[in-house]
């Protein structure tokens, strides 16, 4: 888990892909953060992702180092109730308060990784490492 975590932090953005419908779709993620050994991403629920997460929330998410690159094919796990993680989030990074996530937001969504498959690739396709929790 560290080694997929360290990698989503240095590239500072991931893509996160979700189905809408029938059709894929993909936007840019910020940095993550670890609370009780579980990757968490933040979101707003009124954000399609969040909606489509919610229908369907099987996730592929893609990092590139300008060498290598990581693909996770995971499950996200609303944690929303968790003031602790939402917390978190708000000492680690000070811009998102400026941006309305608050803790009493309702909007503000803490989802984890669950069910991980994260696979490192070189810029050849060809397969590094290989970390499931």
């Amino acid at each position: 888990m560290k080694e997929t975590y360290d990698f989503l932090v240095k590239t500072e953005v991931n893509y996160l892909s979700t189905i809408d419908g029938d059709k894929p779709s993909c936007r840019p993620f910020g940095t993550p953060i670890i609370y009780d050994d579980k990757i968490y991403i933040l979101t707003s629920k009124h954000k399609n992702v969040s909606k489509q997460i919610n229908k369907n929330n099987n996730v592929c998410i893609v990092a590139y180092d300008g060498e290598n690159w990581l693909r996770i094919n995971c499950k996200l796990i609303d944690d929303s109730s968790n003031t602790n993680v939402k917390s978190k989030f708000l000492e680690e990074f000070d811009d998102l308060e400026e941006a309305g996530y608050s803790l009493d937001n309702p909007d503000m969504q803490v989802l984890y990784m669950s069910n991980v498959e994260a696979i490192l690739y070189d810029e050849d396709g060809n397969e590094l490492e290989k970390y499931c929790f």
